[in-house]
């Protein structure tokens, strides 16, 4: 145990962020830089170490919480590095952007606020790269086997990086100019900072894993040639396939799913554009969708400069604190959110749903209109009489995934099934119907979190070994049909 009376004497605190006048003008992260560093080790010293850490199961990754807690709060830094990647490939980046199951399931916020599980998780692993304690693991020897891994988001950097380390000679296809997936063009610059990307791939290139950008296996290679060419294949494609919004007016232009907005702004701080080809400045926008993406499209839109900035939600606004009979301790609730983006203004309005975009002359949205509704039989119902116009020159459909591409040719080249949610279906071991074909994170689970992408990319992997090598030593955290402990 880290410190015995620490939890009694020491009042949660979280990292500090910057002024929003000052951080609304640039695109850096939006934390006071070594702001954590004076008050980490007494805030790692609140863990309990309890005798059942519920932190285990509320992370997929099955993170050693209580063991990196109680090295933080001694200062030794390298242990407390070691026991972070013993079960994580990629804590800078999950500790950056997951929202902390962990925390929800921590023993101490049943009745105080619970440990600050995700500042020490990235403060760690921020010192273990700044001391140089985060170096290249080649493998011994190889196996001579091949692998490629379609995808670079975090299922398919933790699939490959896992292969790699076994021995294999791993091949990653990026359909993108850039490796990362989403954490590289769907995660704005100021949640995570670019650099730790680029860090993260020179190590893993440094290994012997090797990335193939520009490659959009389906449409430039074909999928079953690819099969032929490597012993396995890893699909972490990831869900891609935007859910729309049939409405009248859909086709009016400035209307865009938020995966067309928050690349190009992206790619503005990769020096690709000076101002990127669609922008908020002096627009009202309106974001359609009330979870990280659409929150994402917020804080953007405050960088550009827009006029106003509206977030829509049709379901109800969520409670300020934990119904416990509805979402009990240990499951993961659903809280009302104050993100950085909202911070930095804009207004959330909930529980309604747009009708018809309205458009101008030209062809270009000018308004969208919207009712409130309430849910009956589970659905939501229009209540008459509370019908609203508000403008708007930029709209962004924030709204979740239906599931992988299925107009790239990769599912019909494989000869892959999918489930019922559009997603590929596969065995209690990630594999496909195709021998030797496996997949992995969203592809196979669904949109979700990015600790369940790399606890399956990990999964994946050891799947993937056993099947060259007849077995393997590699963790498996989570199966695929594992899910989140709901009530």
């Amino acid at each position: 145990m880290a410190d015995p009376k620490g939890f009694l004497n020491t009042d949660r605190e979280v990292a500090e962020t910057r002024p929003v006048p000052e951080r609304v003008k640039d695109w850096n992260e939006v934390y006071v830089p070594g702001s954590l560093l004076p008050v980490i080790g007494k805030q790692a010293g609140r863990c309990m170490d309890c005798g059942i850490p519920f932190c285990h199961n509320g992370c997929p990754l099955g993170n050693l919480i209580p063991e990196w807690n109680d090295y933080a709060w001694r200062g030794d830094w390298q242990a407390a590095g070691e026991r972070l990647h013993a079960t994580n490939n990629f804590p800078e980046f999950t500790g950056r952007l997951c929202p902390a199951p962990c925390e929800s399931a921590c023993v101490l916020g049943i009745n105080q606020p619970p440990v600050t599980i995700k500042n020490v998780e990235v403060t760690i692993i921020d010192r273990a790269w700044e001391a140089g304690g985060v170096t290249p693991q080649p493998p011994e020897r190889l196996s001579g086997k091949t692998v490629a891994v379609i995808g670079s988001g975090p299922a398919g950097l933790a699939a490959a990086q896992q292969l790699t380390r076994a021995g294999h000679t791993v091949a990653v296809y990026e359909r993108a100019d850039r490796v990362g997936g989403l954490l590289r063009y769907g995660i704005p610059e100021f949640k995570m900072e670019k650099r730790h990307i680029n860090r993260r791939i020179e190590q893993m290139r440094a290994e012997g894993t090797k990335f193939r950008t520009g490659v959009e296996v389906g449409r430039d290679i074909d999928a079953a040639g690819l099969r032929k060419r490597y012993d396995a294949v890893v699909i972490a494609a990831g869900s891609t396939t935007a859910r729309d919004l049939p409405v009248p007016g859909r086709e009016l232009g400035g209307i865009h799913q938020a995966m067309e907005y928050l690349p190009l702004a992206n790619k503005v701080q990769e020096g690709d554009y000076i101002t990127p080809p669609i922008t908020a400045e002096g627009k009202h926008v309106v974001v359609i969708g009330g979870g990280d993406t659409g929150a994402d499209c917020v804080g953007t839109a405050h960088r550009q400069g827009a006029a106003s900035v509206t977030q829509l939600e049709i379901m109800p606004r969520p409670n300020d604190e934990r119904d416990p009979v509805g979402q009990p301790w240990p499951t993961f609730p659903m809280l009302y959110k104050v993100t950085s983006a909202h911070e930095e203004g804009g207004e959330r309005v909930y529980s309604v749903s747009t009708t018809h975009f309205e458009g101008d002359e030209d062809g270009n949205v000018q308004a969208l209109h919207l009712v409130e509704v309430e849910f009956k039989d589970g659905r939501p119902q229009p209540r008459p009489g509370t019908e609203k116009r508000i403008p708007a020159q930029l709209v962004t459909l924030a709204m979740g995934f239906t599931g992988i591409d299925k107009d790239n040719g990769l599912v019909e080249q494989f000869g892959l099934e999918l489930d019922e949610r559009g997603n590929v279906a596969r065995d209690a071991d990630y594999a496909t119907g195709v021998d030797g074909v496996y997949v992995a994170g969203d592809a196979g689970r669904g949109q979700s979190l990015i600790v369940w992408a790399i606890a399956e990319g990990r999964s994946a992997a050891r799947a993937v070994d056993r099947y060259l090598t007849g077995a393997s030593s590699l963790p498996a955290p989570v199966g695929p049909t594992d899910r989140a402990l709901t009530a």
